[in-house]
Formats: structure tokens, sequence, C-alpha cells
């Protein structure tokens, strides 16, 4: 399987592209191009899918929008047991 990506038809359907695992080394960069364009990149292994890449969609940061989401007890407060806090600083 291989050859270039697959474009959106006419009646705006999105083909997707199955590559095999060689082929999506060799080819990653036009790969993730065509990912971040929209189209369905999925990379085989021996016929079978394993993976799919997709563009990253990233929204904006709005501050404080999990506020309320969660609280912190008293516990989380209280010093760590000294077998974890060894853990935390290397053992010592």
């Amino acid at each position: 399987m291989g050859g270039r990506p697959q474009r959106l038809w006419p009646c705006g359907v999105v083909m997707t592209l199955m590559v095999n695992v060689h082929e999506a080394k060799t080819q990653l960069s036009r790969l993730l191009e065509a990912a971040s364009r929209g189209e369905d990149v999925v990379i085989a292994r021996n016929g079978e899918p394993v993976a799919r890449l997709v563009p990253m969609s990233l929204a904006p940061r709005v501050p404080g929008a999990a506020r309320g989401r969660g609280r912190l007890t008293e516990e989380f407060f209280a010093p760590l047991p000294d077998g974890m806090l060894d853990a935390f600083e290397g053992g010592r």
C-alpha cells in the first residue's frame, strides 16, 4: 500500500491513506503534512492497522477554566511518610 496521500473527494468524504511501517518511517514528514491537512493516515503492520496520525488541536488555554473542579483535603498538606519522602529525595 502506499502512494500519495488521498485527498478529499468532491463530495467532502475523506479517503484513508494506509501505509506500512517501513513507508511510514521513510516518509514521516510527508505523512505528518498530510495529517496536518486533515487527511486520515493509518499506519499498518502486516496489513493490520495499528496507529492513526491525527492533527493536534491545541485549544487556547483559559486561566481559571478548571476552577471548582477539584479540591484539596487536609490530608494533602500532611507530611509524607518517610519511605515516600526518601523516594522523592533520591534515598537520602
